[in-house]
């Protein structure tokens, strides 16, 4: 039998292979997509083991607690005090000067000095008026001799008593011309009007002044006053008889005392503010005329108020906010403290501290030093060394 022209069998020879068939393309989206799969997969895997790594690695080491200096918001007693800026006037203080015209024969005064009420300070020419007194003198020492001389002779009826009244008249005549004289020549001594400090001297000897020509200033130092404005608002609680404290920049952390002796009754149309008056006695004469000051009025106290050391606000434009130091307890059952800022509304400031009108309440404690380093719910601790000392002057720049 032929094996080609067997049933079912082909007519190559049995010794030849089949051809392979190519790999289809699908095969190969599958791969690729495995593949692809694997690898997001192993970046998504790595991206969140290492958050959970970095998370532990925080949470494990948290950084120390931020060291603090911690004070109390106390309930107390603020001095209620009216802040002003004036001047100084002496008062008694005067330019001296002549009341009449004349030529300086001499000058009877050093500057500088201090003299008594009545001292002669310079002398004018007088000649004239010494010689018109010379006359009057004479001429009431005649007067007087017919005025005596009338009277005995009237006495006896030797002679009648219209002779008396004219002798009475001239003698009385004369009296006058020397009393007016006398006050012509007391002119031409320029006398102090009172007890006080002479400044620089502004005439010389031969100088020839007119009457109000200013000779030598002359202030007396020992009471001064002390004018200042306060607006409107605040006459309400103004009275006489309140103490008034001064600092003047001569004189760093020195303070002043004295009392109002006078309020203006009218209020200023332009600026509405009342001028105030204080007397302020000058023992050792170390204030000045003219020197610039800041007054306190120290007006009747307020109630009591919550108050924090002025270090412990935050002003900011957002606001004023002070860091209350809090308690909590941690998962592990141990007590931590944390500062978290809180708003407040701040008032007046006095002797190193802020009143408190609202956002904290009396024994809440706040961070007094080291908040600028701190955010709200920072960690921290209270530092064991003392507060700076508030200086009682603060620098000037």
């Amino acid at each position: 039998m032929n094996i080609v022209t067997e049933h079912k069998i082909s007519g190559e020879p049995i010794d030849n292979k089949a051809p392979k068939r190519p790999v289809r393309p699908v095969l190969w989206f599958i791969i690729v997509g495995t593949l692809l799969a694997v690898l997001v997969g192993g970046l998504v895997w790595f991206n969140y083991f290492r958050g959970q790594m970095i998370k532990q690695f925080f949470a494990n080491n948290k950084p120390p607690p931020t060291a603090v200096s911690a004070a109390e918001a106390k309930s107390e007693v603020v001095p209620n005090l009216l802040t002003a800026v004036g001047g100084l006037v002496a008062v008694h203080q005067v330019d001296v000067s002549a009341d009449v015209n004349g030529r300086v024969t001499e000058i009877k005064f050093e500057p500088g000095t201090r003299v008594e009420a009545g001292t002669p300070l310079v002398q004018l020419f007088d000649a004239p008026e010494q010689g018109d007194l010379a006359n009057y003198k004479a001429q009431a020492t005649v007067a007087q001799l017919s005025l005596d001389r009338a009277k005995q002779l009237a006495s006896r009826q030797f002679g009648p008593q219209a002779t008396v009244d004219s002798a009475q008249a001239a003698y009385d005549q004369a009296q006058a011309g020397i009393a007016k004289t006398e006050a012509l020549i007391s002119q031409k001594l320029v006398r102090a009007p009172f007890a006080g400090d002479l400044g620089v001297r502004k005439v010389e000897v031969g100088q020839y002044l007119t009457a109000g020509t200013a000779i030598v200033s002359l202030t007396d130092l020992s009471e001064l006053w002390a004018n200042f404005t306060v607006t409107e608002k605040d006459s309400g609680n103004l009275k006489v008889g309140q103490t008034v404290r001064l600092k003047v920049d001569a004189y760093p952390g020195r303070t002043f005392e004295g009392k109002v002796t006078t309020i203006e009754p009218q209020i200023a149309t332009d600026t509405r503010n009342i001028r105030v008056q204080a007397t302020i006695a000058n023992p050792e004469k170390i204030l000045k005329p003219g020197m610039f000051v800041t007054t306190t009025v120290v007006l009747p106290d307020k109630p009591a108020v919550i108050t924090v050391p002025e270090t412990a606000v935050d002003y900011t434009l957002y606001g004023d906010s002070v860091f209350v130091i809090t308690e909590k307890k941690g998962d592990d059952g141990k007590t931590s403290l944390s500062a978290v800022r809180t708003f407040v509304q701040t008032g007046s400031r006095v002797e190193g501290r802020v009143e408190i009108v609202k956002g904290l309440k009396a024994g809440d404690k706040v961070v007094a030093v080291g908040q600028l380093k701190l955010q709200s719910g920072a960690a921290v601790s209270i530092s064991t060394d003392p507060a700076p000392q508030i200086p009682a002057q603060p620098p000037r720049y």
